[in-house]
């Protein structure tokens, strides 16, 4: 019963790091600044680019795509948190427990610089998880990951 929860990575792409292109330790933590909270309303989606630097001063543009998913409460959580950030009150009589929310986030990690792409492709993925479309993510991360991204001003 706190009011922050702990992230989580649920499944991840690929799913063994890559040599040249370790998988970042504490994403989940990066994935939502102000902590796990869950809320009594549904907020809309976000999306930001942050960049991280490793050892090897390498950037690796994060872009995370946070949505809010409604979680099945078996008992009434303690100190949910309204859109405002502001605490509920809890009841004084037992009732039935609120809908609550959780946020679920999608990141993408590269050494590119392309926001624009980075928003378009979790957009996509969010879209195809949340309208339940009968299509492998496994497929759509493998053709996004194939996709050739033309330089700017250069030859495609």
């Amino acid at each position: 019963g706190s009011r922050d929860g702990q992230g989580q990575i649920l499944q991840r792409f690929p799913e063994k790091d890559w040599e040249d292109n370790p998988f970042p330790q504490g994403i989940e933590l990066f994935c939502q600044p102000s902590g796990w909270q869950l809320f009594m309303e549904r907020n809309p989606p976000t999306f930001f680019v942050a960049v991280l630097t490793d050892i090897n001063s390498e950037r690796h543009y994060c872009a995370c795509f946070t949505f809010w998913e409604p979680i099945e409460s078996a008992q009434p959580q303690s100190h949910p948190r309204n859109g405002d950030g502001e605490e509920e009150e809890e009841p004084s009589s037992p009732v039935q427990p609120a809908q609550l929310f959780a946020p679920k986030s999608l990141v993408l990690v590269s050494r590119l610089d392309h926001a624009e792409v980075f928003r378009n492709s979790l957009g996509l993925i969010y879209t195809i998880y949340v309208d339940g479309l009968n299509v492998s993510l496994e497929n759509v991360i493998g053709n996004l990951l194939t996709c050739t991204i033309p330089i700017t001003g250069g030859a495609q």
